[in-house]
Parts: structure tokens; C-alpha cells; sequence
């Protein structure tokens, strides 16, 4: 029997070549491209693939890191009073955001955004001045920042919706799930008096011009 199979082994040796063998090993996938568990990301296919997956979450950390930073100064600055439990309310729920998009970014290799030291600094800025126009100006910025944020969501779940829905189900279920927090807060904000600040469309839209630079270097640096 042991015969029988080594002379069969040295048959089909002789019949492939050892340049056939040697290029059929080459052709083994490659371990970073072989299947493995995954939380959230499939693996990606391709280089182009994986660009694009490592933009969409680059920026939605970024996103999430700004917003942290944000409620940070309005506690700062109102945690003390009547609005300090809202705020802190919202505010946990964006350090979970966080949270899950540092551990997605650690598991897919990508690195965040060079940028966070500036969103660190200008998110808190902004939620501290906003906050110090008194509750209303810390609702008008809420409201400013998380509709700017849940349209970006909207359009992420879009392209994955186009790309492959199945492939992606992980991914969009996360997405869809921090989407309607960010709508909630959006809601929040407006049933706490936003629009009553004076200035209120001036303060929204400028708000919004600095969310959507924000966004767009994100992906990119």
C-alpha cells in the first residue's frame, strides 16, 4: 500500500513537473485575503475595495471622536444645570459610537485620520461656545451636528445598499443602529427650544459648512 502511493505521488510528479508544483503553491491565497471571522467588515477583495472601506470608516471615527469632543464642552459648561443629565445622556451614547469604531478600526488595521488632534481641540470649542449662548445654543448645535452626521449615514448605508446589501450587513446594521441615535439627538435638540435661539438658520448653516470640510478631509488625511 505505502508503495503503491509513492509511486503514484512520483507518477503524478513527473506528469505536472516541478514547475507546475512550484507555481501551483505560489498560487495559494494569500493569508491576509483568506476568510476569517469578522465582527463587522468582510474582508475586502481588492485594493480598491479596501480604500474605499477604509475612507468610510476613517471618517465616521473622525465623526464620532468630534462629536465626543462636542458634548465635552457643553458639559463643560453646562453640566451643572438643568441640561447637564440631557446632555449626558446623548453624550453616552456617543462615547459607545466611539468606542465601537475604535474597535472596528483596531480590528481592520486602519488607521484614523492625522486630523484628531484639531477635531479634539474644535469640537470642544465648538460645544463650550455653543453651549455658553445658554441651553438653547447647545440644542441649536446639537441639532446643527447631528443632522449633518446622520445624512452622512444615510449616504454610507446608500452605497453599501448599491454595492452588495448581503455582503455588507454587518456593516449597515452598526451604521443604521448609530443613524437613528444621531436622529434622536437631532429630535432632542429641537423639542429643547434649538430654534428659539436668535439667529438660529445663521447658527445651523455655519455649523454645518464647518461639519461638511470636516467630513470631506477626514476621508482623506
Amino acid at each position: 500500500m505505502h508503495r503503491a502511493a509513492h509511486t503514484a505521488l512520483y507518477d503524478w510528479s513527473n506528469i505536472l513537473g516541478p514547475a507546475m508544483i512550484r507555481q501551483c503553491l505560489k498560487c495559494r491565497v494569500p493569508p491576509q485575503l483568506s476568510s476569517r471571522a469578522y465582527s463587522v467588515v468582510p474582508t475586502p477583495c481588492d485594493s480598491e475595495e479596501k480604500e474605499m472601506l477604509d475612507r468610510m470608516l476613517r471618517v465616521d471615527h473622525a465623526g464620532e471622536y468630534g462629536a465626543n469632543r462636542i458634548y465635552a464642552g457643553q458639559m463643560a459648561v453646562l453640566g451643572r444645570t438643568s441640561t447637564g443629565p440631557l446632555i449626558q445622556e446623548m453624550w453616552d451614547q456617543e462615547k459607545h459610537h466611539l468606542s465601537k469604531f475604535n474597535e472596528i478600526l483596531a480590528e481592520n488595521r486602519v488607521r484614523p485620520t492625522a486630523l484628531l488632534p484639531l477635531w479634539n481641540i474644535a469640537g470642544f470649542l465648538l460645544g463650550a461656545s455653543s453651549a455658553l449662548l445658554g441651553k438653547e445654543g447647545a440644542m441649536a448645535c446639537t441639532v446643527a451636528v447631528e443632522e449633518s452626521i446622520s445624512e452622512h449615514y444615510n449616504s454610507q448605508i446608500r452605497a453599501l445598499m448599491e454595492r452588495d446589501p448581503e455582503r455588507y450587513t454587518e456593516l449597515l446594521q452598526v451604521i443604521k443602529e448609530f443613524r437613528d441615535d444621531e436622529l434622536e439627538h437631532h429630535d432632542t435638540g429641537l423639542e429643547h427650544d434649538a430654534e428659539k435661539i436668535p439667529g438660529y438658520w445663521l447658527i445651523k448653516n455655519a455649523i454645518q459648512l464647518g461639519c461638511k470640510a470636516a467630513i470631506y478631509v477626514s476621508q482623506r488625511v
